[in-house]
């Protein structure tokens, strides 16, 4: 939202942290967004950081958005781990999702003081019940073991909607701080880890899946790095679901399983609306406000003409 030339009206704020925030479409759709949720006079701001950012960075913009009284907030992607370790003393408060999950997708204030919540987990399992089933829960291989990674396979064995889980990650530390967070919830789901970084593997990991299974990428691979992280003899599962977190960028992985959508039975679905649902649920707790489903519709028809296709 925009103020007159001269205009001596100060907006509130709501930073938005990434890697590339002028190519969202949320840089573009947020005064649309704002005009539905009623949110008034409040501007977007993007702050754009590089993948694993030196500490100092992130504890700058924290600290900002902290002592700025027009602040109101900030909504984080990529960064949602770095951020939680490198400005854990800054937050006054945390949820118990940001405690379980060691990372925070969502900055708000309460009364003065700057709170920290990981927000994936609802977020994700809204968007997950539009297309996946709950009854009789199949196997998951997720790609990747990032904050989007964790908050998925939280809210899949939470909810018990996975018979099994596998993770691949082609670091070590990642995977071990997913299998410290799993250990938490006290569940009985087999969960598998996975180090590595060839996508040859990866195409035997999903040729050994049964039919039905759910393939994730949540890599990064397509939007923040190009590429895949399967090579073009993946074969998906037989009636199988397949979702890229991505919606933007060469969605190499997105494009691959498209290809055998109609010949092995497949639901394939981008990260649209996982992208409408995380920034309504960021948004909920910054703005202290309910989205409802007839919002959420409103916020995607609003959306649509920014939609790649």
């Amino acid at each position: 939202m925009h103020t007159r030339a001269g205009s001596r009206v100060a907006l509130q704020t709501f930073t938005f942290i990434g890697v590339s925030t002028g190519q969202s479409a949320a840089t573009r759709l947020f005064p649309a967004w704002a005009a539905e949720l009623g949110l008034g006079d409040v501007r977007l701001v993007g702050c754009d950081l590089p993948i694993h950012a030196e500490p100092e960075r992130y504890r700058e913009v924290v600290a900002r958005i902290k002592g700025d009284r027009l602040a109101r907030g900030g909504l984080i992607t990529t960064h949602k781990i770095d951020v939680f370790e490198s400005c854990r003393d800054l937050f006054d408060a945390v949820d118990d999702y940001a405690e379980l999950c060691r990372e925070t997708s969502c900055l708000a204030k309460r009364d003065g003081r700057l709170w920290a919540f990981a927000t994936d987990p609802i977020s994700s399992g809204r968007a997950l019940a539009e297309f996946y089933p709950e009854a009789g829960p199949g196997e998951v291989l997720c790609l990747g073991a990032g904050g989007s990674a964790v908050a998925i396979t939280v809210n899949l064995i939470q909810r018990r909607a996975a018979s099994r889980v596998a993770v691949v990650n082609r670091t070590a530390p990642r995977l071990e701080a997913m299998r410290i967070i799993h250990a938490k919830l006290g569940s009985d789901t087999p969960v598998r880890y996975v180090l590595n970084s060839d996508p040859r593997i990866n195409d035997g990991l999903i040729a050994d899946l049964p039919p039905g299974s759910l393939v994730i990428n949540a890599t990064g691979m397509g939007k923040d790095t190009p590429g895949s992280p399967v090579s073009e003899a993946a074969l998906f599962p037989e009636g199988g679901y397949v979702w890229e977190l991505n919606y933007r960028g060469d969605l190499k992985f997105l494009h691959q399983a498209r290809k055998q959508e109609s010949s092995r039975r497949l639901h394939v679905e981008d990260g649209w609306r996982y992208f409408i649902h995380g920034w309504a649920v960021v948004m909920e707790h910054v703005f202290e406000i309910d989205i409802d489903r007839e919002k959420i519709a409103r916020m995607a028809a609003v959306s649509e003409t920014e939609r790649p296709r």
